[in-house]
């Protein structure tokens, strides 16, 4: 989550050379994963598993320049924000059918701005 605030607190201070501003949508589930090697010649290691779909979903239902999150990720931050002096804060988005999934409670995880 700290990961992510800061991606967007650095994107957010570029433009693009046509003159855009530049934003990412990022998107974050936690939860079980399996992880591995593949490949035989050219290793490549990998996630899979419900916790990645989640993942995905979040940042491709997201908006550009915000952290989309699970309802399971904002309650096990809520107690990590209590202690980071409000450097951050989650806000409803409210409920989403999220493709695979149903319906989901979905969250915007946001930089404090006091």
């Amino acid at each position: 989550a700290d990961m992510a605030l800061q991606m967007q607190a650095f994107v957010s201070r570029y433009t693009a050379p046509n003159g855009e501003k530049m934003s990412l949508r990022v998107g974050i589930a936690t939860g079980a994963v399996v992880a591995g090697v593949i490949g035989r010649r050219k290793f490549s290691y990998d996630l899979w598993g419900d916790t990645v779909n989640v993942a995905s979903r979040m940042e491709s239902t997201s908006e550009p320049g915000r952290i989309h999150i699970s309802e399971a990720l904002a309650k096990a931050l809520n107690k990590a924000l209590e202690n980071a002096l409000n450097e951050a804060h989650i806000v409803p988005r409210g409920t989403m059918d999220i493709k695979g999934k149903g319906i989901m409670k979905t969250y915007f995880l946001e930089k404090s701005t006091t």
